[in-house]
């Protein structure tokens, strides 16, 4: 049995933990969001209907944007007025991007999804200046030529900018640099990112590549005093070879269980990262965005390679859900996480084609867990049984207990003790099926939730009975919660 422990210094699980990433890539804006005024999809003010919709339902937190390694190539004026600039997208498939879709067009959607704004600005081929002018045009209320740019093009208001990244994977597609060339670029750069009226910017400096510790040492030492955050970037790839990544339906048992085991991996990495951050900010003021996860296969036959366009089976559901547990778990110090990408891009939570959409197992396992957003982390004590994991948190007097159980052949039973007499069972849902199980646009709902039954209450213990490759989510009022 194990033990769900109410603690005094328990971190709450910012629901930004929940957020998205919306790069131009592929399809994952045009078409998958923005189709346009003229576009007979049904849409408001250029973006479809159905995805906003649906996105609302998981209710997503926040949403990153342009990239990114797009971020690094994107001149934001291009993106403005009734004149927009055409570019070619160097980094994903070469493809001329009309830049349709700018900041207005991103500030509607933000406004539609009642989400917040994470902006990756340009440090890779962008200037101090161009970086300037754009917080300026977006927050500054005043009679400037920025602001009254913005007016003429229609937004008298300034819009609130919640987040902004100053580069993205500036040891790779933004720059190629080195940690402490980065770092003083940082410093500089981020000193023009400011403040104006009662807007308040978290300022994000971009984080290490997976286990590259030495950028964090860097990175911290050198720049943590101008810094709210760092992030950082892991994918999880099935062969970790990225040549031949692996297949995202046709794999085997072996394969379910190595990319089950690289997904883990998360867990080492936060704490390795953690550990150095802590040597320089104690305190945790500093938070780590782990702005881009997720699982990354070889796109789908007859795609453009460069769009990266895969499916997404329940493999994809549980990595995902066991992701949320490893970031619950440090919750004190990982306060946003941003998966990759939000529509036909990667691991995502909707697919389109033309006006059709559906669902993606992910995109459920994200309706699963809305209600630990904001909640106060219940931390775990005891031996969970194999191939098991388990959250819980506590909020508004109930606690929610979510498990996975990603044995393929082999049911679970899960016990657990909670902080007082479980009464009233206010939800209980389940996300099952086998390991390929995947929805498509001709059987759009072999995979989604249903209610779960295999939940039984004594007293203070919960008992969980999960069939095999299952996610479970329980909410229960608690005595004395």
């Amino acid at each position: 049995m194990i033990t769900a422990v109410v603690g005094s210094a328990s971190p709450v699980i910012d629901r930004r933990i929940y957020g998205q990433f919306a790069e131009h890539l592929g399809r994952g804006i045009y078409e998958g969001l923005w189709v346009g005024e003229s576009s007979e999809i049904p849409h408001r003010n250029g973006l479809r209907t159905d995805a906003i919709q649906a996105l609302r339902d998981i209710k997503v937190p926040v949403v990153r944007w342009p990239g990114g390694c797009f971020a690094d190539e994107y001149h934001w004026l291009q993106g403005i007025g009734p004149e927009r600039g055409a570019m070619v997208n160097t980094h994903w498939g070469g493809v001329v991007d009309p830049n349709e879709f700018g900041t207005h067009e991103y500030f509607e959607l933000l406004n539609q999804l009642d989400a917040e704004a994470y902006i990756n600005g340009n440090v890779g081929s962008g200037s101090v200046a161009e970086m300037q002018d754009w917080i300026e045009y977006m927050t500054l209320d005043s009679h400037t030529p920025m602001a009254e740019l913005r007016k003429s093009h229609g937004r008298a208001q300034p819009w609130k900018v919640q987040f902004f990244g100053v580069g993205n994977e500036s040891w790779g597609c933004g720059g190629n640099m080195m940690p402490l060339h980065y770092a003083n670029l940082y410093r500089q750069y981020q000193t023009y990112v400011r403040d104006y009226g009662d807007n308040r910017i978290t300022k994000v400096a971009c984080g290490a590549n997976a286990d590259d510790y030495e950028w964090t040492d860097v990175l911290m030492a050198r720049a943590a005093g101008h810094m709210d955050a760092l992030s950082l970037h892991y994918y999880t790839l099935p062969t970790g070879n990225w040549d031949v990544k692996g297949a995202a339906r046709d794999f085997d048992d072996a394969s379910w269980y190595e990319t089950i085991r690289r997904t883990l991996f998360m867990d080492t990495l936060l704490s390795r990262h953690g550990e150095i951050m802590d040597r320089y900010d104690p305190a945790k003021r500093v938070g780590i965005y782990v702005d881009e996860w997720g699982t990354w296969y070889d796109v789908e036959q007859g795609t453009n390679p460069g769009f990266l366009y895969q499916q997404n089976t329940m493999r994809d559901a549980v990595v995902a859900a066991l992701n949320f547990h490893v970031f619950h778990r440090h919750a004190a110090r990982v306060r946003m996480t941003n998966i990759a990408q939000m529509v036909n891009v990667l691991q995502a939570m909707l697919l389109t084609d033309g006006p059709r959409l559906i669902k993606t197992p992910t995109y459920f396992a994200f309706a699963l867990y809305t209600d630990h957003h904001d909640a106060t982390l219940l931390p775990i004590e005891g031996s969970l049984p194999p191939h098991t994991d388990v959250t819980a948190s506590l909020k508004d007097g109930a606690v929610t207990v979510s498990a996975v159980n990603y044995a393929l052949d082999r049911p679970a039973r899960i016990e657990i003790d909670l902080p007082g007499a479980v009464g009233t069972i206010r939800r209980s849902e389940i996300l099952a099926g086998a390991s390929t199980d995947h929805n498509t646009f001709e059987v759009p709902s072999a995979v989604g939730l249903t209610a779960f039954e295999g939940v039984a209450v004594t007293g203070s213990r919960l008992v969980l009975d999960l069939p095999p490759c299952s996610i479970v989510t329980v909410r229960a009022d608690v005595a004395g919660s």
